[in-house]
């Protein structure tokens, strides 16, 4: 296999059957050292992080496929961090959307003159460019359209998807006690130009509360192992 891309938690490879390897890394975004889903670089690294990150990523796209939604999924081997997809088209140069359930990280940040920390949002979704040097700035469907990255009709199905994936990622936390306030996640297009749910699904790009506290990426990746 070829390395293609490295990313700041998973490198990229192409395997000669034409489909892609991606390798989970112990690092995790955030900034001085402290864990943040929606940090746009890596604020440290945790051992045995990567693994993990796959064994709950390949949880829930498992339980994504069966449920029906279209996911770039294909296996994964978590003894070498290792997880194989279809491929797919970013949108640009890629995108991240976001689905909040209550005020909290930037969005607490921008919009704290309106809201206070921990009030409930109605499964908001807001997308934003993946630009390190411009710190991922927001963009609307319009936006989108008129920079040629997205029609309005992708992006309201990507809303309803997004809104969809959430829900059903937020049953199963709840059923172990715990609440979702916010996931960020990715979206691309097969060859067929269907839109389905690519990177992955884990701690790292979640911030998930137990008893009014924000659990650590260690300590929810363990909770989410728990049989």
């Amino acid at each position: 296999m070829r390395k293609i891309y490295e990313g700041k938690t998973k490198d990229v490879f192409v395997l000669e059957n034409g489909n892609y390897r991606l390798i989970f890394k112990d690092d995790v975004t955030g900034e001085d050292g402290v864990f943040d889903p929606g940090a746009n670089t890596v604020g440290l690294t945790i051992e045995g992080i990567g693994k993990a990150n796959l064994r709950v990523s390949s949880m829930f796209f498992e339980m994504l496929n069966r449920a029906g939604v279209k996911t770039h999924y294909i296996s994964s081997d978590p003894a070498h961090a290792a997880m194989d997809v279809k491929g797919a088209k970013a949108f640009g140069k890629g995108l991240e959307f976001i689905c909040r359930y209550r005020a909290v990280g930037s969005f607490l940040r921008r919009y704290g003159a309106y809201v206070k920390e921990g009030d409930k949002l109605d499964s908001y979704v807001e997308a934003t460019l993946k630009d390190d040097e411009r710190g991922d700035p927001l963009i609307t469907s319009e936006g989108l359209e008129a920079l040629n990255i997205m029609s309005a009709d992708q992006f309201e199905e990507i809303k309803k998807s997004t809104r969809e994936i959430t829900a059903l990622v937020s049953d199963v936390l709840e059923s172990k006690g715990l609440e979702l306030y916010d996931i960020k996640l990715e979206f691309g297009v097969d060859n067929g130009g269907n839109i389905m749910l690519i990177d992955e699904i884990s701690s790292g790009n979640m911030r998930v509360y137990k008893d009014g506290k924000v659990m650590e990426p260690l300590d929810l990746t363990a909770a989410l192992l728990d049989d």
